[in-house]
């Protein structure tokens, strides 16, 4: 068994061009039929790939069939024999239970997971004796232009990770090897801890006054979007990386406490405590820089242009292809709705030298642009 993890980190674990000799799976089982099995399902009949599907939900692999993914896999297994990979679209507490039982069935020659962790199935998997001859994957995300990481084990044979490799190929994704327990940290940097964070601040808008909510604007959105995503999933993935993620929480609950500190002395008259915020604040400005930017290259910085637009069907629309038409590319947008009025905000990110021409594009058609 092996696996496969999420975003990948600067250095030598840089996603990797993909290769055209790998050999890619003309048949697959996926097992779990959510989200992220679904979509790995979709990604690989797009490419002419076999796939049967199976589930604890017999509802849910009709609705995935129903949506083009494959088809319902057989009581007595894949016909005229096992398949080529078994994909393993499980929570992380389940991986090796299900990894077991479909070895036993001689579900497929290999089999990989789409957990959000890697030692927590590997652990698992070893005490449950499962052979380790086949790769296991895990993913953060879906697929196309995204990182997908390999994480061989000793015992993986050429073939079983060549096939892998394709699987994730086919899906359109971008190919990063490192080890488990890179990966596990990694994504307790990037994904686990940063979810405790937002969930933190979100809990301390449970009994705020109307009066303090209704001032909610779009940064404390952008701060909290992501505490509203299934909580019993995220104890699930917390639990089982538990480890990695209590660490970065301790260095982020250090600052914030350095912070709280500085604040205090601020208030008490100490003006030199500044300096303390300041530094957290820039080395929070240069870490957003750290983040890749499109296609996994050098972040860029970008600048927003504010237009004030009408909340009805079509503005985002013809925002759209007002800026298409001058030849803007639109790279990020975010809109703010104005409470209580039928307007927003939208912001359009766009590269610095555009700005004025933007700008000048959407007020000719009769937007108000704020400048």
């Amino acid at each position: 068994m092996t696996d496969t993890a999420g975003p990948a980190q600067p250095g030598p674990a840089q996603p990797g061009p993909a290769r055209p000799d790998i050999v890619r799976p003309g048949t697959v089982v996926v097992v779990g039929t959510g989200l992220i099995g679904t979509s790995v399902a979709l990604a690989l009949r797009e490419q002419g790939v076999q796939v049967w599907l199976a589930d604890s939900d017999p509802a849910a692999v009709r609705l995935a069939a129903d949506l083009g993914a494959g088809r319902p896999l057989p009581a007595d297994g894949v016909p005229g024999g096992p398949a080529d990979v078994a994909v393993l679209a499980v929570p992380p507490g389940a991986v090796a239970a299900e990894l077991h039982a479909a070895q036993s069935r001689g579900l497929a020659r290999c089999y990989t997971d789409v957990a959000s962790v890697k030692e927590l199935p590997l652990a698992g998997a070893r005490e449950l004796g499962c052979d380790r001859s086949g790769p296991a994957a895990a993913r953060a995300d879906l697929f196309t232009g995204r990182p997908w990481v390999l994480c061989p084990q000793p015992a993986n044979d050429p073939l079983t990770i060549e096939l892998v490799t394709g699987l994730a190929q086919a899906c359109g994704a971008l190919l990063v090897s490192v080890s488990a327990a890179e990966h596990d940290r990694s994504v307790a940097l990037v994904s686990h801890a940063p979810h405790v964070v937002a969930a933190a601040m979100a809990a301390r808008l449970g009994h705020a006054p109307h009066a303090a909510l209704a001032l909610a604007g779009q940064g404390l959105r952008d701060v909290t979007r992501i505490a509203a995503s299934g909580t019993g999933m995220w104890a699930q993935i917390l639990a089982a990386n538990a480890g990695p993620a209590g660490s970065v929480l301790r260095e982020v609950a250090a600052d914030l406490a350095a912070a709280a500190d500085a604040l205090d002395s601020l208030a008490a008259g100490d003006e030199q405590a500044v300096k303390q915020i300041c530094d957290l604040l820039e080395r929070g400005a240069e870490g957003v820089g750290q983040i890749p930017g499109k296609h996994g290259g050098p972040a860029r910085g970008f600048a927003p242009v504010q237009v004030v637009i009408p909340d009805r069907p079509g503005e985002l629309a013809r925002l759209f292809q007002a800026a298409g038409s001058a030849g803007i590319n639109i790279e990020d947008i975010t809109i703010e709705h104005s409470p209580g009025l039928p307007v927003g905000v939208a912001e359009l990110w766009v590269r610095p030298d555009e700005v004025a021409r933007l700008s000048d594009v959407l007020a000719a058609a009769g937007w108000p642009v704020r400048r």
